[in-house]
């Protein structure tokens, strides 16, 4: 086979068509958009599966971030009850010695 002959030709011309082929296999099985080679318009597969999985997903993470809200709040109740009762409780205490003091005096 010479390098300038029509078979060198026809091969690199089939190797390249058979490359284009194979890359635009592998995009369409990967989700990627297909591209028109001449007018270079995308074309765009709609997947009604799809779609209704991505409203699903976003009507959950809205619950749940509702959700993780309403947690926060409650923690934030809480490490508030348990501060104020060890101060509080502190306090108690230091009055019941206070009156244990003055029991003893009297």
């Amino acid at each position: 086979m010479s390098w300038g002959g029509p078979g060198f030709v026809l091969t690199i011309i089939m190797l390249s068509m058979g490359a284009w082929v194979i890359t635009t296999w592998i995009r369409a099985k990967h989700g990627y958009p297909l591209e028109d080679q001449w007018t270079g318009k995308v074309i765009e597969r709609s997947d009604p599966d799809a779609d209704r999985k991505i409203s699903l997903l976003t009507n959950e993470n809205e619950h749940l971030t509702g959700k993780i809200g309403r947690l926060e709040e409650r923690i934030a109740v809480l490490e508030r009850i348990a501060t104020d009762a060890n101060s509080s409780s502190s306090r108690l205490a230091d009055e019941i010695d206070r009156l244990r003091i003055e029991k003893d005096r009297a």
